[in-house]
């Protein structure tokens, strides 16, 4: 439950650092260019959403996590989102590693 807080306050960090990308078509447009470390999906969106994001990480081979939901993200980077990208890969490595404990 800490981890999962600190995890919420990395999303904010990293969006005010501008090391995130937001948003469905901008994460896929991101993942196609090498830019994306790790996806995170809201786990209350839509089941072809998630396959759609799934699938695109899959084949460019970036790791995607499955975690809270849309209202949690949300809260977190001040904007209704349910797909984030990290653009950096000292955010992303933090975020997984909270994962983890």
């Amino acid at each position: 439950m800490i981890n999962e807080q600190k995890q919420l306050n990395l999303l904010g960090l990293a969006t005010k650092a501008g090391k995130l990308s937001s948003g469905e078509g901008k994460v896929l447009d991101d993942v196609r260019k090498g830019k994306v470390t790790l996806v995170i999906i809201a786990t209350d969106c839509s089941p072809a959403t998630k396959k759609k994001i799934a699938d695109k990480c899959q084949h460019y081979r970036v790791p995607f996590i499955e975690q809270f939901t849309t209202m949690e993200i949300s809260f977190s980077i001040g904007k209704k989102r349910s797909i984030l990208g990290f653009l950096d890969k000292g955010f992303s490595s933090s975020f997984q590693q909270l994962n983890q404990h």
